[in-house]
């Protein structure tokens, strides 16, 4: 049996995490044609207000996945969170290691007092469309920087706020 993956909270900033986010950023640019261009604040990512996972597979960095507080309002929840740079190294997708990742996210926001997680991605994702969808996720209202862009899709779920 494959041991779980180790998620850790880092800062945006620690060396794993940029390893990894330039990694995402190159996926991007082969799918899209460039990188994401949204502007992200690596202090939005800092608890209580937010969360950055790191995510080992043993000694290895290989997923990551975070959110931030949201000002978006869907589905009838009334504290959004918003998750970003969902991503798994290529050579250890198939394993459930971003279905991990979202499920931590999920669970550290309820926690945190959120009922809405939302999130952005393309349709030249399709593995994350799949991976949203059987995870209860509904499309819902563009958002954010790339709302109106044709390639642009955005996904609610509501969750059970603890407290």
């Amino acid at each position: 049996m494959q041991a779980p993956l180790d998620l850790r909270p880092v800062g945006y900033l620690h060396p794993d995490a940029t390893s990894l986010v330039a990694r995402v950023q190159r996926e991007y640019v082969e799918r899209y044609g460039s990188p994401d261009e949204s502007p992200v604040d690596p202090a939005l990512f800092d608890p209580p207000e937010g969360l950055f996972l790191v995510g080992y597979d043993g000694a290895d960095p290989v997923a990551t996945g975070a959110w931030r507080r949201s000002p978006v309002h869907a589905l009838g929840g009334s504290s959004a969170v918003e998750v970003k740079r969902m991503f798994v190294v290529p050579e250890r997708r198939g394993r459930g290691f971003a279905r991990a990742v979202l499920a931590e996210l999920e669970s550290t926001a309820a926690a945190a007092g959120h009922d809405l997680v939302v999130l952005e991605t393309g349709l030249k994702q399709p593995e994350a469309i799949a991976l949203y969808l059987s995870e209860g996720y509904v499309e819902i209202p563009g958002f954010g920087f790339y709302a109106g862009y044709p390639l642009s899709r955005c996904f609610g779920k509501r969750i059970a706020a603890a407290g």
